[in-house]
């Protein structure tokens, strides 16, 4: 297991020598130390990048292409071993950490197919004696904070677009997670990429952040992770004009149609909400269903819900992890207290679930009935297995309530009206929705969010258009 940071292709410590303990979230054992890196090894990771950003950049695109193919199948040759750190550290179930390292491969797959489709664009002037064209320049180094929840896939996110361009990078990685940032970190030594290219620190993010945002050198920084995270590195990018991507908050309503296919809006709550133990920026939040399939839903959901499997997530068949910390416990403890205290009943679930040889982070998977807008639960993001369920009865009901938070990313509408589905999700006010389905993340989609979400996409042409400055070329045209 990798223990030290990536600069400039060497493997280093803190200059300092300070270390800080990861560990195993179901159990606070701890997995290993890696060094507590602060603005002297963000400086050292920024010269490293602009040391590699001539010569990566200055390969034609086709080679970069094969570069992130190669990555990808190097991905997916340590499934196991990159899906084993990352329940270790994160407590996810072993399927996901797996389904994870897939996907994360589909962003190098996906950012191939886009560096090959890289080209200048001739433009069509009205001026007989004007020649125009648009040339795709990278936008020199870029930045990467990434969560703890997605360690590879939020990595991946951000590492493939930035390299198919033709910019070198600077990664911190959460401070829970890092050992498989580090664990990929070394997978692109292996598969050969030049030294710099990408360079992976650990430390305080702060520090970190904040000497990467104050370097004129930094173009750009992608950040995922909280609302309030998010505003400050506003605030900060500001004094260098450093180009931002920020997927941030979410809080997802689940709209329930009186004419949706009760099983299957049932199947999909159920993957949708308790993915990561409900530890999502896009899973539904708040469950908003018809009057007179309210009841059906309910029972359905919480049957379900209510035999999922709690434990550590390196056991079979367990479905729900530890949450991530003991704040993360406090924060769902206290929204279902708060709303039992405002009319809800807790339909199954509601407390901690003893796991033998583990700390008290297992939340039982929590249905709560009679859910309302004055709930704490519809107010703000939950990050835990909790899924309240109010009432509506019309359509435009649902859609004020659904759209009754600043935040914008993900939504869910389930249906079989066609037109239905078609005014709503041209309504709801969401960057991503997922009609009768679930599962809406994919490599080749636009993934990103609006108001207090953030902006900035990812995945597919658009996330590669993120990282790119357009130079225009005008010239005179003689005869």
């Amino acid at each position: 297991m990798q223990d030290k940071n990536l600069i400039g292709g060497q493997w280093r410590s803190a200059h300092s020598g300070e270390t800080f303990a990861v560990c195993d979230a179901a159990t606070g054992e701890e997995l290993a130390r890696v060094p507590r890196c602060g603005a002297l090894e963000a400086c050292d990771a920024i010269e490293a990048a602009g040391k590699a950003l001539q010569a990566w950049s200055g390969l034609i695109p086709s080679a970069r292409a094969t570069v992130l193919s190669t990555i990808a199948q190097a991905m997916r040759d340590r499934k196991q071993e990159l899906a084993q750190i990352m329940t270790a550290e994160s407590g996810k179930p072993l399927d996901e950490a797996q389904g994870e390292v897939d996907y994360a491969a589909d962003y190098f797959l996906s950012a191939a197919d886009e560096a090959n489709r890289l080209a200048s664009e001739t433009i069509h002037s009205r001026r007989a004696d004007r020649a125009l064209c648009a040339i795709p320049e990278p936008i020199g180094i870029v930045a990467a904070i990434t969560p703890w929840n997605f360690p590879l896939a939020m990595l991946a996110r951000k590492t493939a677009p930035a390299l198919a361009v033709g910019c070198t990078q600077v990664v911190k990685p959460a401070e829970s997670t890092p050992l498989t940032a580090l664990a990929f970190a070394q997978l692109l030594v292996d598969v050969g990429l030049p030294a710099g290219v990408v360079n992976v620190i650990t430390g305080d993010p702060a520090i970190i952040g904040q000497a990467w945002l104050g370097d004129g050198r930094v173009r750009k920084l992608s950040f995922t992770g909280s609302t309030a995270v998010g505003r400050l590195l506003m605030k900060s990018s500001a004094d260098q004009v450093v180009r931002l991507s920020l997927e941030l908050g979410g809080h997802a309503p689940f709209i329930v149609f009186s004419d949706a296919d009760i099983p299957a809006a049932v199947a999909a709550a159920v993957s949708g909400k308790f993915r990561v133990a409900g530890q999502t920026c896009v899973c539904p939040n708040r469950f908003i269903v018809a009057d007179n399939v309210y009841p059906e839903f309910v029972d359905q959901f919480a049957e379900v819900a209510s035999g999922l499997r709690v434990g550590r997530g390196r056991e079979a068949g367990v479905r729900i992890g530890p949450l991530i910390d003991d704040r993360a416990i406090v924060r769902i403890r206290n929204q279902v207290k708060d709303a039992v205290a405002k009319g809800a009943k807790i339909v199954t679930g509601g407390a901690t679930v003893p796991v033998e040889g583990c700390l008290d982070r297992f939340f039982a998977p929590t249905v709560l009935a009679n859910a309302t807008a004055e709930m704490l639960c519809f107010q703000e993001e939950t990050f835990g297995p909790l899924a309240p369920i109010a009432r509506f009865e019309t359509e435009s009901q649902a859609i004020e309530m659904a759209n009754a938070t600043p935040y914008g990313l993900a939504g869910y509408i389930f249906a079989r009206d066609p037109n239905l589905l078609e005014r709503v999700s041209r309504q709801l006010n969401c960057g991503i929705i997922g009609v009768n389905t679930g599962v809406i993340s994919d490599a080749y989609a636009p993934f990103g969010g609006r108001g207090w979400s953030g902006f900035g996409r990812e995945g597919g042409r658009w996330g590669i258009e993120e990282y790119i400055s357009w130079k225009y070329v005008c010239a005179a045209v003689n005869g």
